[in-house]
C-alpha cells in the first residue's frame, strides 16, 4: 500500500474550492504512481481534521471520485482506489486536473465557466 500522507494537500490561498483541490490530489497520485488501485486512502473526517477543513468538504470530493468511479467505499472496511481494468480513466482524470489547474487556478475561470467550456468544445468536436 503506498503512503498517502503527503499525497493530500489543500490551498487555501487559491480560488480552485478545496473539493476540487483534493480530486486533484487524488487524480495525480493515481497518474503518477503514487496512488494504485485498492490502496486506502484516509476517512473523510480524520483527512478533514488533518488539513483543517470541514467534514462537509471532504466528503464532497470523496462524493465527486466515486461517482466517477475513481475512488469506492467498502463500508466499513474504507475508502479506496477503484479498480480500473483500463488506465484510460487514469489518464483522463490527470487530463482533467491539469486543464482544471490552468483553467480555474491559473486563468481564474470559475467551475461553471470551466464546464462550458468543456461543452463547448465537445459539442464543436461532435459536429465537426
Amino acid at each position: 500500500m503506498s503512503t498517502t500522507a503527503t499525497i493530500f494537500t489543500v490551498d487555501t490561498a487559491s480560488p480552485v474550492p478545496a473539493y476540487e483541490q483534493l480530486i486533484v490530489c487524488v487524480t495525480n497520485g493515481i497518474a503518477s504512481g503514487a496512488l494504485e488501485t485498492d490502496d486506502r486512502i484516509p476517512p473523510v473526517r480524520s483527512l478533514a481534521a488533518e488539513l483543517g477543513l470541514a467534514a462537509g468538504t471532504v466528503a464532497k470530493a470523496y462524493r465527486t471520485m466515486e461517482a466517477s468511479g475513481v475512488i469506492e467505499t467498502r463500508g466499513r472496511k474504507g475508502t479506496f482506489i477503484a479498480q480500473s481494468s483500463d488506465d484510460r480513466h487514469a489518464a483522463a482524470c490527470s487530463a482533467a486536473a491539469e486543464y482544471l489547474d490552468r483553467a480555474a487556478g491559473q486563468l481564474h475561470y470559475s467551475p461553471e465557466e470551466c464546464l462550458q467550456i468543456v461543452q463547448r468544445m465537445l459539442d464543436q468536436r461532435a459536429t465537426g
